[in-house]
């Protein structure tokens, strides 16, 4: 969540300021605050909109016979809000986040028809055509030869382990008895693909003329993010098992 809202703040000011560098108009106080309201109203409104209509549509459309009216639906809701999100200038993945939000409050398997598929199995097949396409797409705006850059390379590790030794501090916040802080930690700590969706985005960014990532930065960020991806599963068994009462490693 805090995450998606930097990205309504970056969104929200840096590219409206592009726009107003390439035009000659000055970027002031009133106008930051505009756009921030309007990331803030268009989120709000959206939630408090959509969580009152959308159950009740789905409830109308489940009496229907046609099957995957459902699916459908949903699609249209995430594609109609990630729309509007960048018609006021906002990144698409915002208001497909709050088409999430609205989506968690509709009992989808209360409304489905018998041996129907849930939107979210439905979709397992486009994700598993569109995903690889987007990484495709990642790995296309990288600088192959910037990797073996020596201050790309320690810029790759000081990302990795501030990324590490951040989550590990966050799991030490986690209230509760009997909690594995260190196994909360490490499930934290992969960046997948919303790093990859912030980190393009920022590449395309620029206030005043100047970049806000160049492709060096671009490619340890992506290094950063594979590097977290891999690790954090034989970290959470290791994690996972290193808790194991000493009467279950016997038994074993």
């Amino acid at each position: 969540m805090l995450m998606i809202g930097l990205l309504v703040f970056v969104t929200a000011y840096l590219m409206p300021a592009q726009v107003g560098a390439d035009r000659g108009t000055p970027v002031s106080l009133g106008s930051m605050s505009y756009l921030v309201g309007i990331a803030v109203v268009f989120l709000l409104g959206s939630l408090l909109i959509g969580i009152r209509l959308v159950p009740p549509i789905f409830r109308h459309a489940a009496k229907t016979t046609s099957r995957g009216m459902l699916f459908t639906l949903s699609l249209s809701l995430c594609f109609l809000l990630s729309y509007l999100s960048s018609l006021v200038g906002l990144a698409p993945i915002v208001g497909a986040f709050a088409a999430g939000l609205i989506l968690e409050s509709v009992p989808m398997e209360k409304y489905l028809q018998a041996e129907e598929l849930s939107p979210e199995k439905m979709l397992h097949p486009l994700s598993a055509f569109l995903v690889p396409l987007f990484f495709i797409q990642m790995g296309l705006k990288i600088e192959f030869a910037s990797l073996f850059r020596g201050e790309v390379v320690a810029l790759a590790v000081v990302l990795t382990a501030a990324a590490i030794i951040g989550k590990q501090a966050c799991g030490l916040g986690a209230l509760g008895k009997d909690l594995s802080r260190l196994s909360i930690g490490i499930g934290m700590i992969p960046r997948g693909e919303v790093g990859l969706i912030f980190a393009g985005i920022g590449l395309g960014l620029a206030v005043n003329g100047e970049r806000i990532l160049d492709e060096a930065v671009f490619s340890a960020i992506l290094v950063m993010v594979m590097v977290t991806t891999i690790v954090t599963p034989p970290l959470l068994q290791w994690s996972f098992s290193s808790r194991r009462a000493p009467g279950d490693r016997r038994a074993r």
